[in-house]
């Protein structure tokens, strides 16, 4: 099969591979409808994470099941399937508690951009519809595999509530996603923090009330100006840096929470600044199988849209170019078509 391999930083290649195989009664593979870049995956782009040997890239992924292992009963051959980043059993503790990110089993997808793919655990990992979705749902279920999944947890770590105020950090997909979060978990302002014109148009279709274009503590000053020199009742963390960290929990009232769910670099909290501060903090690996089936219907009925977050549609043999986009801020989200 063919695939991304990242060899360096601004390096990525799309190879020959050896086809997926069942190594283990647990594993399915699935042929690849769409995959995709994502944010995350410009850390090593950039350089700002370790690569170590060329490898396989991608975590986000819909498809058709090829074929399952001795134990995989939940799906079949034929069978359109969703699925996580992070695999789960769902059947451990963790998993019961509804932290499937966190299962005792857990394995992180990393061969999704790619013809064909092994899902680890896949009778706890796959969801199937009851049909084959039509194209146009393909990009939505595909930013539930991942971005919405991880929008829709930075809202709940938030404690996003009815009637509440939220602020969103990061105009990538994920904070995009976590827009259409906060709105259908009925919060009634969403401060969006945005630069970016064509991100911050997209954020107000998705819910946003309030744009903030600002950044640093000339952004809290600004979410302090519009919440009557308070702060917000939920801040979500989308990106992952120190500065936006700073920035999401400067931007909270006391009593209030942050949902943090940019994968942290070089971000250092000061005890006792968040001890005085009354802020609630929790965040992680989003455990998107928790809220699949319940994404997948908002999907599928057509309450709510993610795949507008995918501006760029390529086909799988120009995933460089996917890369490069993104990370010239040329898309916010590139969808790549095997």
């Amino acid at each position: 099969m063919r695939g991304a391999v990242i060899h360096a930083p601004g390096d990525v290649r799309f190879e020959t591979l050896d086809d997926p195989k069942i190594s283990r009664p647990t594993d399915a593979v699935i042929r690849t409808v769409a995959t995709c870049v994502c944010g995350s995956d410009l850390w090593p782009y950039r350089g700002a994470e370790p690569i170590g040997d060329p490898h396989p890239m991608g975590h986000e992924y819909v498809g058709i099941v090829e074929e399952v292992g001795s134990e995989v009963t939940n799906v079949e051959p034929g069978q359109f399937v969703v699925g996580s980043f992070a695999t789960s059993d769902n059947t451990c503790a963790n998993c019961r508690n509804g932290w499937q990110s966190n299962c005792l089993h857990r394995e992180f997808m990393s061969t999704c951009q790619a013809d064909w793919v092994r899902i680890p655990n896949a009778h706890g990992t796959l969801v199937a519809t009851d049909e084959h979705p039509s194209a146009d749902f393909v990009p939505s279920l595909l930013a539930v595999s991942d971005v919405m999944g991880t929008g829709w947890y930075a809202a709940l770590a938030a404690e996003v509530k009815p009637g509440s105020t939220a602020v969103v950090v990061g105009d990538g997909a994920v904070g995009l996603c976590g827009v259409i979060a906060a709105k259908e978990l009925g919060a009634e302002r969403i401060i969006a923090m945005s630069r970016h014109e064509s991100r911050q148009k997209l954020a107000v279709e998705f819910g946003a009330t309030d744009v903030v274009s600002e950044r640093g503590e000339e952004g809290v000053a600004r979410v302090k100006d519009l919440t009557g020199g308070i702060g917000a009742d939920s801040v979500l963390e989308c990106v992952g840096t120190a500065e936006s960290m700073r920035q999401a929990l400067h931007s909270t009232r006391p009593g209030g929470n942050v949902g943090f769910v940019g994968v942290p670099h070089e971000v250092a909290i000061d005890g006792q600044e968040l001890f005085f501060s009354h802020v609630g903090l929790r965040g992680g690996p989003a455990p998107v199988r928790r809220y699949l089936p319940d994404l997948i219907d908002r999907v599928l009925t057509g309450r709510i849209n993610p795949g507008k977050v995918f501006d760029l549609t390529l086909p799988l043999e120009q995933v460089a170019e996917g890369y490069k986009a993104m990370d010239e801020r040329r898309a916010i989200k590139a969808l790549l078509e095997p």
